[in-house]
């Protein structure tokens, strides 16, 4: 299957022939009123909106970056700084870098002035602005006053509706880290102010309703570009952490998620790959699991973000050879803690080896990983040679062969996947949902569990489906996936709002055994540098 290609895109505009894919190259740069004469333009400036979730600037792998905030642009890139986000604060990573504020994400200190909040906060708003203006230069009016051919322009209507979903999938980033945001949807010189979560849920959903009813579906469109069921995808997830966000959210959008992840698991255009870890390879674009995937390719698509970040961070050189996951060498930052690899245990200590979804990989003498000690110290954490790795991506194809570039990998993020549609139908169907039913939600985790382990050997029964089981369910199917903090938060685990069902792990709250951290921190701090520029905005409680 052909991989959309991202073009290097400044917003000084380039000119490229008519085309309607997204490979596409530029040219030649020119103004604004010159560039959009032309059809292939639309086509570049929407694959820089794509392209901004992976890539960090106009050059790649490094220069002419978008945000120059911080020093090292590899650090800004848009999903490596939202995996931090999502799973250094959570019990599935830990990273030994000592960089400026990373540490503060293993240890929950963070502040208003970490450069990884911050630098997450403004890629977030750099997508909402880049998709803003696309929008604003693709209005069916200027494309008559342009004689943008009718054929042209019924395409460009797709195009509108692919910025809508990536500005809606940003809004949410926005109000699931930050909460009390602006909502910006025009180019303006205006200091805005923060608006009610309600008001970014609800533009979230009405965007999405017209992404569901306007896209192609996922058999129709061009792998790599969003598709209805990515919208649909979307959706369910936003509905089923509603009630992070809002104040008594209607029980009804249970409901809402059921049908919608019911809608794409009936599709007929996705089904389980029979081998997990295909779905974290460098042919990935060939998994029949993959809803919607954030495309990377070693030659064309170059950044030390992306994939590239999780495939080569977690390989550390002094105990593990980086060629056999399709890279030259490994940049040894991060590993699991003892608490995430008891959710693949079978007894005290003892890894289940036949779960295919288990790489977890040892590096210490006696294979306890990071173990909690009193005499514990900061070295712990910053030691290469204890605890657990995960190496769950590669560069290395599904017919055992490398990536075509050994820097920089092949293989794509897959943000919607098949086993998350199973698993949130059960979580909706254990939180109320009426027009589901356990049974076909025990069908749907026994489907995943088969084909961890090769047989319905250890298949569960309707007494074991419970919501504690579906959060662990969760961890040993999508953990590196960006997904833990979310989960972790909607099911009261993460901090001390939970009370004794709090969920303590190696070096959370900054103590080595892991403490109670306080709830303010479900949410990050509104950059410092965002509150001294606009007199509008508040900061978030707590900080």
């Amino acid at each position: 299957m052909k991989k959309l290609i991202y073009t290097l895109f400044t917003i000084v505009f380039f000119v490229i022939g008519a085309c309607t894919d997204l490979d596409v190259v530029p040219k030649n740069r020119l103004t604004e009123d010159v560039a959009f004469l032309e059809e292939g333009s639309y086509t570049a400036y929407l694959a820089k909106l794509y392209a901004s979730f992976m890539l960090t600037g106009q050059e790649g792998p490094a220069g002419n970056a978008d945000i120059t905030i911080i020093s090292d642009e590899g650090f800004s890139s848009y999903m490596r700084a939202y995996w931090k986000a999502q799973e250094l604060t959570t019990d599935e990573a830990v990273i030994r870098w000592t960089d400026a504020g990373i540490q503060d994400m293993n240890t929950h200190t963070w502040s208003s002035d970490n450069q990884f909040v911050r630098v997450l906060y403004y890629r977030i708003f750099f997508t909402t602005a880049l998709c803003n203006d696309f929008l604003r230069i693709s209005e069916p009016s200027l494309l008559d006053e342009r004689n943008i051919s009718p054929d042209f322009q019924n395409e460009i209507a797709i195009y509108r509706l692919e910025a809508r979903f990536l500005r809606a999938l940003a809004y949410w980033h926005a109000l699931d880290l930050y909460r009390n945001v602006a909502l910006v949807t025009t180019i303006t010189a205006e200091l805005p102010s923060q608006v009610p979560p309600q008001q970014i849920y609800d533009f979230i959903i009405s965007e999405l309703e017209a992404c569901v009813q306007g896209l192609p579906s996922a058999s129709e469109a061009e792998y790599g570009r969003v598709n209805s069921e990515a919208a649909r995808m979307l959706r369910a997830k936003v509905r089923l952490n509603a009630p992070n966000y809002l104040t008594n959210p209607p029980q009804s959008i249970y409901n809402d998620v059921v049908n919608d992840v019911s809608a794409v698991i009936n599709s007929g255009n996705f089904s389980l790959n029979p081998v997990y870890l295909y779905n974290f390879n460098a042919d990935n674009h060939s998994s029949p699991e993959v809803i919607w995937a954030l495309s990377q390719d070693g030659v064309a698509s170059q950044g030390w973000g992306g994939t590239t970040f999780m495939v080569r961070a977690v390989l550390f050189e002094n105990s593990m050879t980086a060629t056999d996951w399709g890279v030259v060498s490994g940049w040894s930052g991060i590993r699991t803690t003892p608490e995430f690899n008891s959710l693949f245990e079978i007894s005290d200590g003892v890894l289940d080896s036949l779960d295919s979804r288990n790489v977890l990989w040892t590096v210490d003498d006696n294979d306890q990983g990071i173990t909690p000690r009193p005499e514990s110290t900061q070295a712990d954490i910053l030691g290469e040679g204890l605890g657990y790795l995960a190496p769950k991506f590669s560069n290395i194809s599904s017919d055992s062969a490398a990536g075509a570039n050994s820097d920089f990998v092949d293989t794509d993020f897959p943000y919607f996947r098949l086993a998350d549609a199973y698993l949130i139908y059960a979580e909706a169907v254990l939180r109320g949902a009426t027009n589901g039913d356990v049974g076909t939600a025990l069908g749907y985790i026994n489907e995943l569990r088969e084909r961890a382990y090769g047989n319905s050997n250890n298949n569960i029964t309707g007494a074991d489906l419970t919501l504690d089981f579906i959060l662990n369910e969760r961890g040993r199917e999508l953990y590196y996936e960006g997904t833990r903090r979310i989960d972790l938060i909607r099911f009261n685990k993460f901090s001390s709002r939970a009370g004794a069902e709090e969920l303590i792990w190696e070096w959370k709250g900054a103590e080595a055994a892991g403490k109670s951290i306080p709830p303010f921190l479900e949410i990050f701090p509104i950059p410092a540098s965002d509150l001294g520029v606009n007199g509008n905005f508040r900061q978030n409680n707590g900080y």
